[in-house]
């Protein structure tokens, strides 16, 4: 089967679910955003800050190469990642792509007061969520399955992730 990739917007629970699902398969558990933090030595924000989101993308592209080539991992993917059709084909080509999804409210509700979360350093974040959720829904779209998780907990969310699996 390969890996299985998280992907969805932040605070869908890509990181939460990803090391409950890897934990239940006997499999390993990666956070690209960790790695790419662990890596540079600095937090995702200071990146995005001192070098742009240009240079970010590249760093999570690199990191999703060597990653790919690696077996029974899951996954936990930055939610911006899908925006590029090279990380899209790096994934389907080397495993399952499961998007979680959330409605803007459970996502505010979920990273509100997070200051590591970059893209959400702004006046009305709702209205960004919402925003950008728009923006990136043809890409989180391309994934093989989708799970909302705005009204399940974590186990509920991994349990329908091993059910899809085992299809």
């Amino acid at each position: 089967m390969g890996n299985i990739y998280l992907v969805g917007f932040m605070g869908t629970g890509k990181t939460a679910v990803g090391r409950e699902l890897a934990k239940k398969k006997k499999w390993r558990f990666v956070d690209l955003d960790e790695l790419i933090e662990l890596r540079e030595g600095r937090s995702i924000a200071d990146i995005f800050s001192k070098k742009g989101e240009a240079y970010f993308r590249r760093l999570e592209k690199k990191v999703l190469k060597e990653v790919s080539g690696e077996n029974r991992f899951v996954v936990s993917c930055g939610g911006g990642i899908v925006t590029n059709e090279g990380n899209i084909k790096i994934m389907r080509e080397s495993g399952l792509i499961i998007c979680l999804k959330a409605t803007p409210a459970a996502i505010l509700k979920r990273t509100k007061g997070s200051a590591c979360r970059p893209l959400l350093n702004v006046k009305n974040p709702k209205e960004r969520i919402s925003f950008l959720l728009k923006l990136r829904s043809p890409y989180y779209a391309k994934a093989h399955k989708s799970i909302n998780t705005s009204n399940l907990s974590i186990p509920e969310v991994v349990k329908s992730i091993i059910k899809l699996t085992k299809k």
